[in-house]
């Protein structure tokens, strides 16, 4: 029996689709009745192409679009009301995930929340999970995120630690992997972003480190890491430093200079009475 997707299937969630299949192997087109490979011939033989008729029947009017239930609702509305009732990390991890109005959330495997210590000094927030961080619901456990690691091994933190003056909490601006690893679109940054501020509050860091131009966007209104990364500003109420994310690092080796600039300054703010 063959299987169709249902029809208000959206772009996100059907690209993800496919490069889920893709990860499992499925790699041919499959059509309405199965094919047995080994009885096929050496050539198959192409259809008979039907004679053109001789005037081309007039199209059907396309449809009028149906306005969906979703369109009139108000979603950051909602999602500021759910963050708001979120008292502990527990709650608000499960307000994130009964939240429906994110297309993003049709396409991942996980919600990815946090990881690291909530009592560290330093919240460090990222743009969105990738592939690695979408299989194993944490973020920065990928490339980029073990390059972090040792980004922040080398001024002596550790997102493992139970140390708070030792540690840090890392989540994302959004919690679930955009098709592609496409950067998160101004719509999705604004839906869950009560989400974000309510996690800030929760955590009530004594610093915040912005990694690349999706965290600055949310955090800021801003974007341009290149020019913002190494000042201090504020965000959600906080001291906040800009920083270039770790995959920029990959891209442009020459910047991990700039890295180490940012790191240091990190360093020394966590120093200072």
């Amino acid at each position: 029996m063959q299987t169709h997707p249902p029809a208000d299937l959206s772009y996100d969630a059907a690209l993800a689709a496919l490069e889920w299949m893709f990860e499992l192997g499925v790699t041919a087109p499959v059509g309405d009745a199965p094919i047995n490979a080994y009885e096929l011939p050496d050539r198959l033989a192409m259809p008979e192409r039907a004679p053109a008729p001789e005037a081309a029947p007039e199209r059907p009017a396309r449809p009028v679009p149906v306005a969906r239930v979703e369109d009139s609702v108000d979603v950051v509305a909602v999602a500021r009301a759910a963050a708001t009732k979120a008292k502990t990390l527990e709650d608000l991890r499960e307000a994130i995930m009964g939240y429906g109005h994110c297309a993003l959330k049709q396409g991942a495997r996980n919600t990815v929340f946090a990881d690291g210590n909530p009592k560290a000094r330093v919240m460090l927030i990222g743009e969105a999970p990738g592939r690695d961080e979408d299989q194993q619901g944490k973020p920065f456990v990928g490339r980029a995120g073990q390059l972090l690691d040792k980004m922040l091994a080398a001024i002596g933190l550790d997102r493992a630690s139970p140390d708070p003056l030792a540690s840090v909490y890392i989540t994302n601006v959004v919690p679930w992997r955009p098709p592609a690893n496409r950067e998160p679109e101004p719509a999705e940054i604004a839906q869950m972003l009560p989400f974000l501020a309510r996690h800030v509050e929760l955590i009530d860091p004594d610093l915040i480190v912005l990694m690349g131009n999706t965290a600055c966007s949310a955090a800021l209104g801003k974007r341009g890491i290149t020019r913002l990364r190494g000042n201090w500003t504020e965000a959600f109420g906080r001291p906040a430093l800009p920083m270039l994310h770790p995959a920029n690092l990959f891209r442009a080796p020459a910047n991990k200079r700039l890295v180490w600039e940012d790191l240091l300054e990190l360093r020394a703010r966590l120093n200072a009475p």
